[in-house]
């Protein structure tokens, strides 16, 4: 809104300063300080609020140390998180970018499903929650909305290059580009191609998973990018769900994930940094930085009160938009292939769940009792029974995190 604002201001008056929002790194750098301040200062408030409408956790006893000390913390903190994003972003982002637009939708649709959830948790009593059909149900459904929108929306383009002898009059209008002494064409495209790490080019097309079916596959590669969303989706916003399981974990894990994705929207959306680092160029993608900036800003504020001793907890209202996001933003950028370097701390949690379950039931019905690989699952919990303090078991995960997103980064250019 703001943006809109000032643009109008710069157009029809010559105010000194109001050029700096025109600058991407001018509105992301506020869009961090405005949602640190409704994180931290306003964040205290709802904490209060959801203590007042005695809105606390349930906790299990797992026999873990200092467990249940955490009964009847404030749970549901993710409203905290989702102001601190959407306030932010409403505020500074241009507000016709589709790619802003479907970065809010996955926000607040995440948010419903994960407020609702926590509303039967913690309000019917049922510590269930929301049944897990309906939250995959949910999870889908925004999946397809993306994966459509990005396969048919006619601004969602790639900047492609092609030789001289590619040119074709029916093709999208195509631009003369000089680098060093030669020259080349580019034109902005509908386009299935993605980004894949430690490849000779650095790019996959998704249609190509279908080039057995010979002539004419490139039609139904809607059905194979769609499948891959909806896979990405579930998989990144289940696995932020399971690692928010101590204090600051998840939240500190998602503001590393941000800021790297921060960056790479940088990159993809700026044609001479693209063009320097023989990256794809996706024009008007730069856009998502300001809603990075909201996103980590909002991740940092609600780790003030998350961090341990943790005096609120973010809830599936929290977790799941977390996760929603972090695969949306990825997609949008076309670095999802990427999420299992950038997301590994999710992984690896969402892998200890499957490979404790799945073992368990093999050796049960093998030998006819349950056997365990880990001493608990998710991972944080198998460390927290060999005794490490959950302090010191998150900095470990974060310093980890840290590795994989410079290991993310890196892949850019190693090829």
């Amino acid at each position: 809104m703001l943006y809109y604002l000032f643009e109008y201001l710069n157009q029809h008056y010559d105010f000194p300063g109001l050029r700096l929002f025109q600058y991407i790194t001018f509105r992301t750098s506020l869009a961090v300080i405005i949602s640190l301040i409704i994180t931290t200062v306003y964040g205290r408030r709802i904490i209060d609020y959801l203590q007042k409408m005695q809105v606390g956790e349930t906790v299990r006893n797992l026999g873990l140390e200092g467990q249940m000390q955490k009964q009847g913390t404030p749970t549901m903190g993710g409203i905290m998180i989702l102001l601190g994003i959407l306030v932010p972003t409403l505020l500074l982002a241009n507000l016709s970018n589709i790619y802003v637009l479907l970065m809010i939708i996955t926000t607040v649709w995440m948010g419903i499903i994960g407020f609702v959830d926590d509303y039967i948790k913690v309000f019917k009593k049922n510590k269930e929650g929301l049944a897990g059909r309906f939250k995959i149900v949910g999870q889908v459904g925004l999946a397809l909305i993306i994966g459509w929108t990005m396969y048919f929306n006619p601004n969602i383009v790639v900047r492609q290059t092609v030789d001289e002898s590619g040119i074709s009059k029916t093709t999208a209008p195509m631009v003369l580009r000089q680098k060093g002494e030669s020259f080349y064409y580019t034109q902005d495209v509908k386009s299935t191609l993605t980004n894949v790490p430690f490849y000779k080019n650095n790019e996959f097309d998704y249609a190509k998973v279908l080039k057995f079916l010979g002539d004419g596959y490139e039609k139904y590669a809607v059905f194979v990018f769609l499948l891959f969303v909806v896979i990405i989706v579930t998989a990144v916003s289940n696995g932020a769900n399971i690692t928010d399981g101590i204090d600051g974990l998840a939240t500190g894990t998602s503001a590393i994930i941000g800021l790297t994705l921060g960056l790479l929207a940088y990159v993809s959306g700026n044609t001479v940094i693209a063009d320097y680092l023989n990256i794809m160029y996706i024009p008007n993608s730069g856009e998502l930085m300001i809603f990075a900036g909201a996103f980590v800003g909002a991740c940092v504020g609600f780790l003030w009160y998350n961090s341990y001793p943790a005096q609120v907890f973010m809830g599936d209202t929290g977790s799941l938009a977390i996760g929603g996001i972090i695969a949306a933003f990825a997609i949008m950028i076309r670095k999802e292939l990427l999420i299992p370097v950038l997301c590994g701390v999710f992984l690896i949690e969402n892998l200890s769940v499957i490979i404790q379950v799945s073992y368990f039931k093999y050796t049960k019905k093998r030998f006819g009792e349950g056997r365990r690989i880990f001493l608990m699952s998710p991972l944080h919990h198998h460390y927290q029974k060999k005794g490490y303090h959950e302090a010191k078991i998150v900095t470990r995960f974060w310093i980890i995190g840290i590795l994989l997103a410079i290991i993310t980064i890196i892949t850019l250019k190693l090829r």
